[in-house]
């Protein structure tokens, strides 16, 4: 081939299947490593974050694992949103994020591509031979890897050829200005929407002996930059707490960089001192050799070291993007808080934030509850209105739960996820049931009441009340189990049983005997009191099924059967 000529088909063939290969393994590894580790990074993001210093420790870990920031980011944001972090503790994860995703450059720079079709063979075996789903993820993560290996292969041969030819040399040349580096990686990440992507073909270039150690620096600096454009996008129409998220990334990243681009010779050099040297090498054959775990140790240092700065800062920088991303106003009516389409993509986290809508949920339903006694024993036609609304707002945040497990279950989903996606889905129905034994039994017999003229007496009142109490109490027990996980607190609302019944026939008992009394609509009187007893009972059935299914899903607990046939009973009465 003419040193002045190139074959251009086979240059953009090579390096565009090449990247569009590298894109799609880290995605596929990436997807994968989630589904099969996405829970256990969720309880180590919970268990490191007591302070900046374990904060980032824990971003660096799990992007280490799940290569992927975003992921590490997405995972931030449910835990802010759910009250379980600080926006500042936050900051010191999303800071440490950066440093998990060098060890893919690190990777890189040991020019493992040879074994990028092993990988793609096996992993592909793992997932058509594996019954088990969770090693068929994991042959997946295998295949990515393969692939993200064999796309830079492809990218490596296919830039050979610009060793020779002249106008790239000199292209190369230019490079040499800091900032036009600086540009091309921010614009070439900006498109790619990969910063690992644009380090790759950095490495891949420097394997080849094409660029220096300060262009390589200079370009990976711009994929800093650029990969911020992927945070901006992302966060558009997200909650708010996703929006300061990539305010963090984007002042992180381009803080950064203003902070080191004036000393790109100096640093290029101490990333010679510490990293590995070709000696007995000369000219492009020991720029090939040299430069490539130079890079990769560039990035690493360069993201270390910002860390080490930023993590001092973690308080003004929470207070900073406060006041750039201000509260937005509350929407009128209910709707749900912590679902987000966002979060669909990682069913761990979108189970826990179906969980926290649950227990609103519970929390709806408790008040209701709290309020049903007075209402169907003393309330007004104003009484009956208000806690006739509460209830549409169940019905709402209830069917707006049920959609978004559907959207849920579309996604790759790995034991014990599904069995606890349905399990979410029984307690919604149960918690709707709750509103639905008020609406169509407790308030039905308050009109009742009012239309017949009944006036229930104080002692009756009183009798009911102890009834009432029980219950409420068995449902709080339950709500707690839902909250926190409390199985001993589960155990006690699915023991209620016995005392709820022990009441209700005292209360009938006491009814039984005022049959005699003389009072007007005695009867009728009778008649709403005891639907008031059955009603109550009820809920106190569909409460023990919510803790029943509160233990199956932290001890695997079987309903016993007589127990569970006895629930059927009383709520089809």
């Amino acid at each position: 081939m003419p040193p002045s000529t190139i074959e251009l088909g086979a240059l953009v063939t090579g390096l565009g299947g090449g990247l569009a290969l590298f894109l799609f393994g880290m995605r596929q590894m990436t997807e994968s490593l989630k589904t099969v580790a996405g829970s256990s990074m969720k309880n180590l993001l919970a268990r490191l974050t007591a302070n900046r210093f374990t904060a980032a420790l824990a971003g660096t870990i799990i992007t280490a694992v799940i290569q992927s920031s975003s992921v590490t980011t997405v995972l931030v944001v449910g835990f802010i949103s759910a009250g379980l972090l600080t926006l500042s503790q936050s900051i010191g994860v999303i800071i440490g994020a950066n440093i998990g995703t060098t060890i893919t450059a690190q990777i890189i720079a040991f020019k493992v591509y040879q074994y990028g079709l092993l990988m793609i063979a096996i992993g592909f075996l793992m997932d058509v031979a594996a019954k088990s789903e969770k090693i068929k993820q994991w042959g997946m993560v295998l295949m990515g890897l393969g692939l993200i290996f064999f796309g830079m292969e492809l990218m490596s041969n296919a830039t050979g050829p610009l060793r020779q030819w002249q106008p790239f040399l000199d292209a190369m040349q230019n490079m040499q200005n800091p900032l036009l580096s600086i540009v091309i990686g921010m614009i070439f990440t900006a498109i790619v929407q990969s910063s690992s992507a644009t380090t790759g073909i950095v490495i891949v270039l420097a394997s080849q002996g094409m660029i220096s150690l300060e262009s390589g620096i200079g370009l990976i600096f711009g994929a800093n930059i650029g990969t911020c454009v992927t945070a901006i996008i992302a966060a558009f129409g997200r909650p708010r707490e996703a929006v300061q998220a990539a305010w963090i990334h984007v002042m992180f990243n381009l803080g950064g960089v203003l902070l080191w681009m004036f000393f790109i010779p100096q640093f290029a050099q101490v990333v010679r001192d510490i990293s590995p040297s070709a000696g007995d090498l000369e000219g492009t054959a020991r720029l090939a050799a040299e430069t490539p775990r130079q890079i990769a140790n560039a990035h690493t240092l360069f993201n270390v070291g910002n860390t080490s700065l930023f993590i001092w800062f973690t308080g003004p920088l929470a207070r900073l993007v406060d006041r750039i991303v201000p509260k937005r106003k509350d929407p009128i009516g209910i709707c749900p808080k912590y679902l987000d389409e966002m979060y669909l993509e990682h069913p761990a986290l979108a189970l826990d934030q179906v969980r926290r809508e649950l227990v609103r949920l519970a929390e709806l339903d408790r008040e209701m509850l709290e309020r049903s006694l007075g209402v169907a024993t003393v309330g007004t036609q104003g009484d009956v209105a208000r806690l006739r609304k509460a209830e549409d707002d169940v019905d709402a945040l209830h069917g707006a739960i049920i959609t978004y497990l559907a959207q849920l279950s579309q996604k790759n989903l790995v034991a014990p996820q599904s069995t606890q996606l349905h399990q979410y889905i029984s307690i919604a129905n149960y918690l709707e049931n709750v509103g639905d034994v008020i609406e169509n039994n407790v308030l039905i017999d308050a009109v009742k009441r009012m239309r017949l003229a009944v006036v229930v007496s104080p002692s009756t009142i009183d009798v009911l009340s102890t009834v009432h109490d029980k219950v409420c109490w068995a449902f709080d027990r339950s709500l707690e189990a839902l909250r926190d996980g409390d199985q001993e607190a589960a155990q006690a609302a699915v023991e209620s049983k016995t005392k709820v019944n022990e009441l209700a026939e005292k209360a009938t008992s006491h009814l039984a005997k005022r049959l005699i009394a003389y009072e007007p609509n005695r009867l009728a009187a009778f008649k709403v009191e005891t639907d008031v007893i059955e009603n109550l009972k009820r809920i106190n059935t569909l409460t023990r099924r919510i803790a029943r299914v509160v233990l199956m899903n932290a001890s695997k607990l079987e309903v016993p059967v007589a127990d569970e046939a006895a629930d059927t009973k009383s709520t089809t009465a």
